[in-house]
């Protein structure tokens, strides 16, 4: 007899092995770990101390956020319909310079709640005063790759003191959250950081031996901007300074030229596309097909919950897709097990826990959510792949588990005061936006 602590029964399968589904399935648990993956006949000699039936429910590994910024949920619908720089110069800045630490808390757990409750399980994130991040990450039990945002445009004095606050956060908080917690640094952009800062952080990062996340190519003023100082793009530039390699993510990638996208496939850059926020923003899409095509690692990405305007990764599987068919002008680009794959197995490669999570199988941690297809919009099932990508919500979310502990089961969360932390960020944002 086999002993688990959790036993998930009766369940449709998406394991994401490249093997199929598993029709009436069951998933084993022991401590944090996948101990068994496969038909419910095979499972009939483990017992375990929780059993979930699943029937009408499909269980896939939880969802990865390759690129966001969680307590800008304190920002949602605040500075609408206007263009980047306006809402960046003119709002989002000036608000983000009035932020303490507390008020970062409350945003970030706002956000892990909403994650939850939408089957994201491990997420990216560079923002400011990234430690109470990572405490609103241990509280939830998500799991999450941090940065604390690192800008230059302050002057030297300035950029380093960021880069020591970067480095100080990422070699404190490394494995915190009993593992749960991974870090990055997080230099902003390269049009927002000086040449000198980027291969300081750059240096710091390979003596860490940790990865990088960054901005690049986000807007074509931007972008034109930066080359006509620089008299060379922003791929070309970092390229040049010995950033790119396969342990950065690249946040968003848009107008990016056929040189930049072949320099991106060399270096093995990760991207993260992050489709909903980039088109309310007005600033065109990434070309994910192209860069998938030369072999680029995509993940998917929500951005800030101030531009997008929310932490739904379903709705970015979506609109995602659907924007690069339309571009392309082929409805066989990126079909539904494609942007599953994105949303799962790339995203676990781009943050660097590939190892660990993005996949169901024996010995991977025990990340898994049940989302419930008894549901009018989710019936009849034909096609799990494409119900799942074209008509689920994250609302359909059913069971969260993360690290093999139960965040959430039948749409309750069990590890955080849902009332208490939505009243919270509500004061919190007010107090700031109001004054």
């Amino acid at each position: 007899m086999q002993k688990a602590d959790i036993l998930i029964r009766e369940c449709t399968i998406l394991p994401m092995t490249g093997k199929g589904i598993i029709e009436n399935g069951a998933i084993a648990i022991k401590d944090q770990n996948i101990i068994f993956v496969g038909k419910q006949t095979s499972a009939a000699s483990i017992k375990a101390e929780t059993t979930i039936i699943a029937k009408g429910k499909v269980a896939m590994p939880g969802l990865i956020n390759c690129h966001t910024h969680v307590p800008m949920t304190l920002f949602r619908g605040v500075a609408e319909d206007q263009p980047l720089n306006v809402w960046l110069k003119k709002t989002i800045w000036p608000l983000e310079a009035k932020l303490r630490p507390e008020d970062v808390y409350d945003g970030a757990l706002l956000g892990c709640l909403e994650m939850i409750k939408s089957g994201t399980t491990c997420f990216g994130d560079m923002y400011f005063h990234e430690k109470m991040v990572a405490k609103a990450v241990e509280e939830s039990g998500l799991r999450a790759v941090l940065a604390e945002g690192i800008f230059g445009v302050g002057g030297k004095s300035e950029g380093e003191k960021m880069l020591r606050q970067g480095v100080g956060f990422a070699e404190q908080f490394c494995g915190s959250a009993d593992g749960r917690v991974g870090v990055m640094l997080g230099p902003h952009a390269a049009y927002s950081c000086s040449p000198e800062l980027l291969r300081r952080v750059s240096e710091e990062a390979s003596r860490l031996g940790v990865g990088m996340c960054i901005h690049l190519a986000e807007s074509r003023e931007l972008f034109a901007e930066f080359e006509k100082e620089y008299g060379v793009g922003e791929v070309g530039f970092l390229d040049s300074l010995g950033l790119l390699s396969d342990r950065v993510v690249a946040a968003h990638c848009i107008d990016l030229s056929d040189k930049d996208m072949s320099v991106l496939s060399k270096r093995r850059v990760n991207v993260a596309y992050c489709p909903v926020a980039n088109l309310k923003l007005g600033l065109s899409v990434a070309k994910a097909k192209s860069l998938a095509d030369l072999g680029v690692n995509v993940g998917l990405g929500t951005d800030g919950p101030a531009s997008n305007n929310c932490l739904d990764m379903f709705e970015t599987m979506k609109i995602g897709a659907l924007v690069q068919k339309n571009a392309c002008g082929d409805p066989s680009v990126f079909d539904a097990l494609d942007v599953l794959r994105m949303a799962t197995v790339s995203g676990a490669r781009a943050l660097g826990v590939g190892d660990c999570v993005g996949l169901l199988e024996v010995e991977k941690k025990a990340d898994v959510i049940l989302v419930d297809f008894r549901k009018p919009h989710l019936t009849p099932l034909h096609n799990v792949y494409a119900n799942l990508v074209y008509s689920a919500r994250g609302s359909d979310v059913d069971t969260v588990i993360v690290d093999g502990k139960i965040l959430m089961e039948n749409g309750q969360v069990k590890t955080l005061n849902e009332r208490a932390v939505l009243e919270k960020a509500e004061k919190t944002a007010h107090d700031l936006t109001s004054c």
